[in-house]
């Protein structure tokens, strides 16, 4: 592919002819006028002694500039209010721990823990205050299986009652492990205390019918229950009236009271009817 070569720049005619100018045309860059250095001096000093002109100044909205030109807030009084009040109630929340100790325990209803361990359950044993002591220290009294239930009250200003309710032993068995534990009247399960020896026994096989053995210990319990068994066939309750079995437990709670009629034999309940032998 071919192009045309591009024509020549012609030069512009001068509006004034060369050979009209003179050398005065053209300053000498060297004719130039240096000052000395004392006459630099002399302006130096005379500008310097020029009053300086005052600069006006207008405020500005500090609305209407960029957020990061923005100066800061100052903290408003609410605020040095609040964190005071919050700093006093702190030293005084302190002050009260240890100017209103709990000096005085009253322990009542209790019969199988001792005061102490009473005291240790409700969280009494290491010096709280009285303003902050309540239900979430009480709450390790609940935990003990020997407590019921317990009201705590409070009386001013070093005061602390604890009325305890505690489960009553009401037979006795040996768990799974092999050691001796009594049963309360709720079918709980109570760590072994000393003088409960008596109390009726539940031993038995198979799969455990502790619920079982509870209804029927209470159902019998006017004839003096001595012992409860169970086996996969039923239950066998011994008392000081007679003994008495059945394999179903709504027939036995619903005809125990023939042991009256049949005293020291042995009474065998069934779904249709009394055997005796």
């Amino acid at each position: 592919m071919f192009r045309r070569a591009a024509k020549p720049l012609k030069p512009e005619p001068a509006d004034v002819p060369v050979e009209g100018l003179d050398d005065e045309d053209f300053p000498d860059p060297f004719d130039t006028e240096f000052l000395e250095p004392s006459d630099v001096a002399e302006q130096m000093t005379e500008l310097a002694s020029q009053p300086v002109p005052e600069a006006e100044v207008k405020p500005v909205d500090a609305a209407t500039l960029p957020a990061r030109l923005r100066p800061a807030s100052r903290v408003r009084p609410w605020v040095w209010w609040t964190s005071g009040g919050l700093a006093l109630l702190l030293v005084g929340g302190l002050a009260s721990w240890f100017a209103l100790p709990i000096r005085q325990v009253a322990v009542t209803g209790n019969q199988v823990l001792t005061e102490a361990e009473v005291k240790t359950l409700a969280g009494l044993r290491g010096g709280v205050g009285w303003l902050y002591y309540g239900r979430g220290q009480a709450r390790g009294l609940l935990k003990n299986p020997w407590v019921q239930s317990a009201v705590v009250t409070r009386q001013f200003p070093d005061s602390v009652s604890l009325q305890v309710t505690e489960r009553r032993p009401f037979l006795q068995m040996r768990n799974r492990q092999g050691q001796a534990v009594l049963v309360a009247q709720d079918g709980r399960l109570l760590p072994w205390k000393k003088g409960f020896e008596k109390l009726p026994v539940v031993s038995g096989w198979g799969p455990e019918r502790l619920n079982d053995a509870v209804l029927v210990a209470h159902a019998l319990s006017r004839y003096t229950v001595q012992s409860v068994g169970y086996t996969p066939s039923g239950l066998t309750v011994k008392t000081a009236a007679g003994t008495v079995w059945s394999g179903d437990l709504k027939s036995l709670l619903k005809y125990a009271g023939s042991i009256s009629m049949y005293p020291n034999q042995k009474i065998n309940v069934y779904p249709w009817g009394v055997s005796v032998q």
